[in-house]
């Protein structure tokens, strides 16, 4: 059973994913840093730097964004997009012009938001790209015979010059409820646009503002057994509903609003929350791993610790590895930790086995709701692997 706990304090929330009594996900979710990934805006652009084939563009926030001429180029394919980059950025782009542009990595202290004119709406099984007839099919559905019906789905339902990438939550849907998310998209797709050929403000406009991380997360969930969602907050409630009443898929999730004591106090969740932040997390064989963070990436260290096994020094090796990698992929998911991973295992010099661990960890990662990709050892024997934050916020 899959249930999600609310909690809201002041400006901030504390979201809490829990199946079956356990805390898989667990969020800090803080209102005055404003989201805006995925927001799309009318923007003006304000410098053409034809010597980096980008632009400027202000977008109505505090630094202009930034756009790269492959990101306002019309999306056919990626080796089309390659070929394409020959272009001079001034034949396409001028001063003034005005772009619908959606914001694809939020700002920072240092740099303004990058963003693309190639705008996706994402659904509860699809991700509808308007403006290319490109059809993807997510890696982590494997049947051909699957694959197969759903881009089979796609070419009878999408409209003309829109394309989608069919998420996992897809696989094994029938199809009145795929096409009823391609058409729910594109009914938003088409507000969107009307928004653009309409407005007259000189200014730029936000046009679209992204579902929050709570919304995501539902989006996300749903169809893998969410059943109950609990808040302490009667207005985040009544939004919660309001999706409800737009989107028959979630019919059946119970909402539940709890205001009496502290939403947070079932299944142990604070003593949950409290393992998790600890730098150290031992394993069950005795192994144990420590996580630290730094700017530039996570680096992840696998020790023995109090395990000596009970055969040959290689087996005790793979034993501890092995445990690890199931710990990582947990823990990693559980702290929604993003960008660059570098996994510091102990040694092994039998190489199947560390195919074996890359395998694993791939297989592991696959049922992160987050984007991953792992890149295999390294030269120096190192683990390295990359994965998109679920929740982010600008700084």
């Amino acid at each position: 059973m899959l249930e999600l706990i609310i909690k809201k304090e002041n400006k901030s929330k504390s979201i809490a994913l829990i199946e079956n009594g356990k805390l898989i996900e667990y969020y800090e979710d803080d209102e005055t840093k404003r989201r805006r990934e995925d927001n799309i805006y009318i923007g003006t652009i304000k410098d053409v730097i034809p010597g980096m084939q980008s632009a400027f563009i202000d977008i109505g926030i505090e630094k202009n964004a930034f756009i790269h001429l492959k990101d306002i180029l019309p999306k056919i394919n990626e080796k089309e997009e390659k070929q394409s980059i020959n272009v001079d950025i001034k034949e396409t782009t001028k001063v003034n012009d005005k772009l619908l542009v959606q914001i694809k990595k939020d700002s920072d202290a240092q740099k303004g938001a990058r963003v693309s004119t190639h705008i996706s709406l994402s659904g509860n099984y699809i991700v509808l790209m308007p403006n290319t007839s490109i059809i993807t099919i997510s890696k982590k559905i494997e049947d051909e015979n699957e694959q197969k019906r759903l881009i089979n789905i796609m070419k009878n339902n999408l409209p003309q010059n829109v394309g989608a990438i069919v998420r996992t939550s897809a696989k094994n849907k029938n199809e009145e409820d795929i096409v009823q998310d391609i058409n729910y998209l594109y009914s938003k797709w088409k507000k969107i646009i009307t928004k653009f050929n309409n407005e007259k403000t000189k200014g730029p406009v936000l046009v679209y503002k992204s579902p929050d991380i709570v919304e995501k997360i539902i989006i996300d969930t749903f169809s893998k057994g969410l059943e109950k969602v609990t808040l302490n907050n009667k207005k985040d409630l009544e939004e919660l509903l309001d999706i409800q009443k737009e989107n028959e898929c979630y019919k059946n999730i119970k909402f539940v609003l709890q205001t009496n004591g502290d939403v947070m106090d079932c299944y142990d969740i604070k003593k949950q929350i409290e393992k998790m932040q600890a730098r150290k997390i031992w394993l069950k064989c005795g192994g144990f791993i420590t996580i630290d963070k730094t700017e530039a990436l996570t680096a992840i260290d696998v020790n023995t610790g109090k395990y000596t096994g009970k055969k040959n020094l290689e087996d005790t090796i793979f034993k501890v590895n092995e445990e690890a990698t199931y710990e990582i992929a947990k823990q990693v998911k559980l702290r929604d930790i993003g960008g660059i991973i570098i996994i510091d295992y102990i040694d092994m010099d039998n190489k199947k086995n560390k195919e074996k661990i890359e395998n694993l960890l791939k297989n592991r990662l696959k049922e992160d709701r987050a984007k991953t990709q792992v890149e295999g050892f390294t030269k120096l024997d190192l683990m390295e692997f990359t994965r998109k934050h679920i929740c982010s916020h600008n700084s």
